[in-house]
């Protein structure tokens, strides 16, 4: 306890008792009462401090999902294994779990430069008292907005800086964080479907192939999905094509 609460309380208990011997409070464990509840009153501030800052990381804590799945390359690469999946016709093979798992060790292979920066310019110098919390919130945010800019179009961007009604930036400094992340998500998801169409047309020609092979000789009672489905896996295997769909995703966000 400091001095200050010390002394308050002292000066408290004494003004208590000399009530209390002048018939004010006739009880002195009552003053004493008084007394402890102006302490515990002075450092109400402090505590009410601390709660704010634990709701506000559990509440950042709640997000985390949103984060690394909107402000990061994860959207983009999830999209395009699933359209290589539906492009193959293997319903669920790959299961989702191998999917997601394989996107979210893709994401941090390729956001690892960018959380290098963050850890070395805003995480390190706050463990170690260097920095405040908000010059840490500053520092870590940078790096990821210069990686969202990189990957934005300037046409979705000015759509938003539009529907915010703000002035037109001059630089991007002066685009709201706010602005650009909903930027950001619908130029991965055109750039995740235009992946996806161009994984999806050897396959259809396979299918397109197989079909009218089955018309012309009368079998046209026979899925043509049950046929293609194999040479569309063996065309898969002979060109490698989980080396080419990773190798294409990462090489994407240079």
């Amino acid at each position: 306890m400091s001095s200050s609460g010390w002394k308050i309380k002292l000066f408290t208990l004494a003004l208590s008792l000399g009530l209390a011997g002048q018939g004010v409070l006739s009880n002195p464990k009552v003053a004493w009462a008084a007394g402890l509840s102006l302490d515990l009153g002075n450092s109400a501030s402090e505590q009410t401090g601390s709660s704010l800052q634990i709701l506000m990381l559990l509440t950042v804590l709640s997000l985390a999902p949103a984060i690394l799945m909107m402000m990061t390359s994860f959207t983009r690469i999830i999209i395009v294994l699933s359209f290589v999946r539906n492009a193959l016709g293997t319903q669920q093979l790959p299961p989702n779990q191998v999917l997601v798992g394989l996107s979210l060790f893709l994401s941090f292979f390729i956001m690892a430069p960018t959380w290098n920066q963050i850890n070395t310019n805003a995480i390190q110098p706050y463990m170690q008292n260097q920095i405040t919390q908000s010059e840490a919130i500053d520092r870590a945010e940078e790096p990821l907005r210069m990686f969202m800019f990189k990957q934005t179009r300037e046409k979705d961007l000015e759509l938003f800086v539009g529907l915010s009604k703000m002035e037109r930036p001059k630089t991007y400094r002066e685009v709201p964080t706010y602005v650009l992340i909903p930027a950001f998500v619908i130029s991965e998801l055109k750039t995740a479907f235009q992946m996806g169409f161009a994984i999806f047309i050897p396959f259809i020609v396979i299918d397109m192939i197989v079909s009218s092979t089955l018309m012309s000789i009368g079998m046209m009672m026979l899925p043509p999905m049950m046929i293609s489905l194999p040479f569309k896996l063996l065309l898969f295997v002979l060109v490698d094509g989980w080396h080419l769909v990773v190798e294409s995703l990462v090489n994407s966000f240079k």
